[in-house]
């Protein structure tokens, strides 16, 4: 299931199967932001933090990228990447199989296709289509650096 920060709206995937019934506090990587996470893929609003204000706040600091630059290219490369290792990390062995016997296109044609749909819809349609990058992912995650894709 995919979920979203609460704070910062980073998008991420996660097994039901391990989440908890009554739910988990998760802390975001990104923005360092905490919610509950349910198996539903609720994420109620942010647990409250209490915190001592200082007697004078700093002056704010810019907000740096802990994930690369905003380009849009690499945004996408990054999305795809992410996408095509989670085919692998939720079915090793099943590929590892594929990839031996030659048949990852067949074996895997449900997960590809799901996983580029929810690419076409983070990345947008025309980036999607007018990149390699998803297919890259595919031939050097899911293929081991072959080109079957």
């Amino acid at each position: 299931m995919n979920i979203n920060c609460t704070e910062c709206q980073a998008l991420y995937r996660v097994d039901p199967e391990r989440v908890p019934v009554e739910g988990v506090r998760v802390r975001c990587a990104r923005c360092h932001g905490v919610f509950l996470l349910t198996r539903q893929g609720a994420a109620p609003s942010p647990a409250p933090v209490t915190v001592a204000a200082p007697a004078a706040a700093p002056a704010p600091q810019p907000v740096r990228s802990f994930f690369g630059a905003q380009d849009p290219n690499a945004r996408a490369q990054r999305i795809a990447r992410a996408l095509v290792s989670d085919i692998v990390a939720y079915h090793r062995e099943r590929r590892d199989r594929a990839l031996a016997a030659g048949a990852l296109r067949t074996e895997f044609r449900d997960e590809i296709m799901k996983s580029w749909e929810e690419y076409v819809a983070q990345v947008g349609d025309e980036l999607a289509k007018g990149t390699p990058h998803f297919r890259r992912a595919l031939n050097d995650i899911l293929a081991a650096g072959n080109r079957v894709f």
